[in-house]
C-alpha cells in the first residue's frame, strides 16, 4: 500500500505597502527552514509622493494605493487571515491622517493591516536576508526606501543593531531633483542631506563590527541591474560605479532622458535620491562593494509569521525555539522593569478568566484581543519603575515608545491604551471604550487588579463575570467575599465608576 503524501504546507502571504513600491508575496515554508515562492506582485504606487506639507496623504495617492491593494486582494482570494501579515512603513508612519487612510485599506484588502516601526522593519528586513541568504559571517544589510534608510548589524540569524533613519530615495529625489532635473548642485546637497541624516550611525555601524555589507530591496536591487547591464561591474554596487551612475544622470540632465540597459522606467524618477544615499554610505561607511542581497521585508515578514502559527500550535508549554518573538519581547520588558512577576501572571490569568466568559462569540477576523489582554496584564506595572504615583500612566507611555520586537506600532498601541485604562478614571479612555472590543478587556483587567490587589492569589471559581442586559454582573463567593472586605469596598467605588462613565452598568453579587 502506498503511503499517504504529507500535507502541503500552508501558503502564506506578506503585503509590504512600502513608500514607494506595494508588494505582495505569496509563500511556503517547509522543512528545515526552506523556503519556496509561489507567487511575488509588485506595483509602483508612490505612496511617500503623495504627502502634502501638512503631512496628510493626498487623495490621488490614496486612490492608487487603495486600487492596488484592490488587485492584491483578487490574489488573496480563499486566504485566512492567519495565513496573510500586512505591514506599512515610513510613509504611513508619517501620515497625519493615517488612520483614516488604514481603515479605507483594510476594507479594500479584506485583512488588517500593521503599521511597523523602524526598528521593527529593520528587524524583519534582516530575518528575510538569513533565512535566504545564511552566514555566520558578521554583516551589515541596508535597505533603501522611499522615505527610510534600515541598517541593521547582525551574525547568522541574530541581529546585534538595527536602526531606522528617515532618508530614501522618493524623499530626496522629490527635494534635491524637482521635475526630474539632474544637477551637479542637486546630488551635492542630496549627499549631505543624507550624510547628515545617517551620521549617527557613524559607530555602532563602523567598518570594523562587520565583514561583508549586503543591500536588501528596490533600490539596491536597481542599480545592481544598471551597473551590470552597462558592464561597469559584475552587479556589485562600489563607489566607482556609483560615480558612473551619477556622471550618465548629469550628462542626461533629465529623468525622461535617461534611457541606460537594465534601468526600468518606473525607476527613474527615484534614481538620483537613491544613488546619493548609496555614494554617501560608500563613503561614510568604507563600504568598497555592496552586494545585492536574496531576501528582504517582505520573506521576513512570512518567516516571522510562520513562527508565530507555530508557536501558536505548540501550545504554551513549548520550547523557547517555538516561542511567539512578541512573548519573548513582553518577559524582556518585565526583566527591563523590574516587574513583580508573581503578580503579572496572578493578574494575566484571572483578567483571561474573566475575558472568557465575556468574549464575543466571534471575533473579528485578525484579532488577537486575549493575547493583547494578557501582555496588558504582564506589563501594567512597568511604570512603577519610573513613580508608584500614576503608575498606569508611566506604563502606558513606556508600551506606547519602547521597542519591543515582533509588535506593530498598533497593537503596542492597543496594548498600552488597555494599561493605561487598568486603573483610575475611565474618561481618559472615553473614545476607545465606545468600542466592545477595548470596552470588554479594559473592564476584564480592571477587575484582575482589584481583586489581586493584596497581591495574594485569587481561587479558582471565586470570580465569574457574564454579560448582562444593561452591562455586566460580577459574582463572588459568599464565603471569600465576607473575608474580603476590602476588596468590596474597591468594586464598590469600580462599579460607581462604570456608572459615571455611561458606559455599562456594573453589578457585583456577593449573596449566594
Amino acid at each position: 500500500m502506498t503511503p499517504p503524501l504529507p500535507p502541503e504546507p500552508l501558503l502564506l502571504a506578506a503585503v509590504d505597502m512600502g513608500s514607494n513600491s506595494f508588494r505582495l508575496e505569496i509563500g511556503q515554508l517547509a522543512g528545515r527552514g526552506r523556503y519556496k515562492r509561489i507567487d511575488y506582485l509588485k506595483e509602483t504606487v508612490r505612496l511617500g509622493g503623495g504627502l502634502d506639507a501638512d503631512g496628510r496623504l493626498t487623495e490621488e495617492a490614496q486612490a492608487r494605493g487603495l486600487a492596488c491593494l484592490a488587485r492584491f486582494a483578487l490574489r488573496l482570494r480563499g486566504f485566512g487571515t492567519e495565513q496573510v501579515r500586512a505591514v506599512a512603513t515610513q510613509t504611513l508612519r508619517e501620515a497625519r491622517n493615517r488612520d483614516a487612510f488604514l481603515a479605507r485599506a483594510r476594507t479594500v484588502l479584506g485583512h488588517p493591516i500593521e503599521v511597523v516601526s523602524g526598528r521593527e522593519e529593520a528587524r524583519l528586513i534582516f530575518a528575510g536576508v538569513a533565512r535566504l541568504q545564511p552566514s555566520e559571517r558578521p554583516r551589515l544589510v541596508i535597505d533603501i526606501g522611499g522615505r527610510s534608510t534600515e541598517m541593521i548589524l547582525g551574525q547568522g540569524r541574530t541581529p546585534r543593531a538595527a536602526e531606522s533613519f528617515q532618508v530614501g530615495s522618493v524623499s530626496l529625489s522629490m527635494r534635491y531633483f524637482p521635475e526630474g532635473r539632474f544637477t551637479e548642485a542637486g546630488f551635492r546637497a542630496a549627499q549631505i542631506a543624507a550624510g547628515a541624516e545617517l551620521e549617527e550611525a557613524l559607530q555602532p555601524f563602523a567598518p570594523g563590527q562587520w565583514v561583508e555589507a549586503l543591500g536588501s530591496s528596490g533600490t539596491v536591487g536597481a542599480v545592481s541591474q544598471l551597473l551590470a547591464a552597462n558592464g561597469v561591474t559584475d552587479g556589485a554596487i562600489t563607489p566607482q560605479g556609483l560615480r558612473w551612475a551619477i556622471e550618465a544622470c548629469l550628462a542626461a540632465g533629465h529623468q525622461d532622458a535617461l534611457d541606460l540597459p537594465g534601468l526600468k522606467p518606473e525607476r527613474r524618477a527615484v534614481l538620483g535620491g537613491g544613488l546619493s544615499i548609496l555614494y554617501t554610505l560608500a563613503m561614510q561607511f568604507g563600504i568598497d562593494a555592496l552586494q545585492p542581497a536574496r531576501g528582504a521585508l517582505r520573506q521576513g515578514v512570512i518567516f516571522d509569521l510562520g513562527e508565530r502559527l507555530e508557536a501558536a500550535a505548540a501550545g504554551p508549554g513549548a520550547r523557547r525555539a517555538r516561542q511567539d518573538l512578541r512573548d519573548t519581547s513582553v518577559q524582556e520588558l518585565q526583566r527591563r522593569f523590574g516587574s513583580d512577576l508573581a503578580q503579572a501572571a496572578r493578574v494575566r490569568r484571572l483578567a483571561l478568566a474573566l475575558y472568557r466568559r465575556v468574549a464575543p462569540r466571534e471575533a473579528p477576523p485578525g484579532t488577537e484581543t486575549p493575547r493583547e489582554l494578557g501582555w496588558a496584564a504582564a506589563l501594567h506595572e512597568i511604570g512603577m519603575s519610573v513613580s508608584h504615583h500614576d503608575h498606569h500612566r508611566h506604563s502606558a507611555y513606556l508600551l506606547a515608545h519602547v521597542d519591543a520586537p515582533g509588535f506593530s506600532q498598533s497593537q503596542q498601541r492597543r496594548v498600552a491604551e488597555l494599561v493605561l485604562g487598568h486603573r483610575g478614571s475611565l474618561r481618559k479612555l472615553d473614545a476607545t471604550l465606545a468600542s466592545e472590543a477595548t470596552l470588554w478587556p479594559v473592564l476584564c483587567l480592571r477587575l484582575a487588579v482589584l481583586l489581586s490587589h493584596a497581591r495574594n492569589d485569587v481561587p479558582a471559581g471565586v470570580a465569574t463575570l457574564r454579560r448582562t442586559e444593561g452591562g455586566a454582573e460580577l459574582r463572588l463567593a459568599p464565603a471569600w467575599a465576607d473575608g474580603h472586605p476590602r476588596t468590596l469596598h474597591l468594586l464598590g467605588e469600580e462599579r460607581r465608576a462604570w456608572e459615571r462613565s455611561g458606559r455599562l452598568a456594573l453589578a457585583v453579587r456577593h449573596d449566594g
